[in-house]
């Protein structure tokens, strides 16, 4: 139930997201083409690989949203991971086309002054585009699914590379046509950025680099209100897409019997499972402790 309530929430943010991008791709495209503005024709590349990597996004959390199976025992909930890293790679190659387009221009003896209409169809992108962030930041933060996180950063480079454009028009504008394709160039340099840093969030979870110390912090504190833990050691932690699995030992009277050992791990596995965090599984190795 929580699954399909998670993938019901992120299937809404994309295909709003699918819905804009396509009003702003063909809009800016539009207008750019008119106005004669490179720094807008490239913004306008900006928002169709946004629409594109959407569409992965989508496919991504739709994968990681299958319960286990054979092939799959612990589920596919890494397929958000490297729908973020596929969503890099795309950035950055969309960065490369973009700058490598500015600077040809940049080269030619031509450089034509774009209209003022150029200006407005930015801003535009702008608001949307920051709107867009907002609300899927927020949602991709509820539901803790990296995947639509990284498209909400997506968004926002979109903003921000909008916002180089209005610069470059505006200078342009007054007389300075150069500043167009430089500006174009400086949406490629912010759009390649966002993309690398996507692209090591994603090897992060997929090398099960450890978490922040206050998750493990949280788990020990969760395991600890288990009576008859006496200490807790060797906590490991990994990521598995938005969920957690957690691996820790605890140590025991060892005088106690074997049943009631096994009932105080499985005391501090419910209470780490109840936790605020989004814990998939937990396995508790018990030790006696040493006298």
């Amino acid at each position: 139930m929580e699954n399909k309530i998670r993938y019901k929430k992120s299937k809404r943010v994309s295909i709003i997201s699918i819905l804009v991008n396509i009003g702003l791709t063909m809009a800016k495209a539009f207008i750019g083409v008119l106005s004669g503005s490179t720094a807008l024709i490239a913004d306008a590349f900006h928002s169709a690989s946004d629409l594109f990597s959407t569409i992965i996004v989508m496919q991504g959390i739709k994968i990681a949203h299958q319960p286990p199976d054979e092939s799959h025992p612990y589920g596919h909930h890494r397929a958000e991971s490297i729908t973020s890293k596929i969503l890099a790679i795309i950035l950055m190659i969309t960065a490369v086309g973009i700058g490598n387009e500015s600077y040809q221009i940049l080269k030619s003896s031509s450089i034509n002054t774009p209209q003022v209409s150029a200006i407005y169809a930015a801003i535009l992108s702008i608001v949307a585009k920051e709107l867009m962030y907002r609300y899927a930041f927020k949602v991709g933060k509820e539901i803790n699914s990296q995947a639509l996180i990284a498209d909400a950063w997506h968004n926002r480079s979109d903003a921000f590379s909008s916002i180089a454009a209005v610069i470059g028009i505006a200078g342009a504008l007054l007389g300075y046509p150069i500043m167009d394709p430089l500006a174009g160039i400086v949406v490629a340099i912010l759009i390649f950025k966002t993309g690398i840093t996507i692209y090591i969030d994603a090897i992060k979870v997929l090398m099960d680099t450890a978490p922040p110390k206050e998750i493990i912090d949280k788990i020990q504190k969760s395991a600890k209100k288990s009576p008859g833990v006496i200490e807790i050691h060797d906590i490991k932690v990994r990521q598995y897409g938005p969920k957690y699995f957690v691996d820790l030992k605890i140590c025991v009277d060892p005088y106690i019997t074997v049943e009631e050992g096994h009932r105080i791990s499985g005391q501090a596995k419910q209470h780490i499972i109840q936790s605020d965090l989004d814990i998939l599984d937990v396995l508790v190795h018990v030790n006696p402790c040493k006298e």
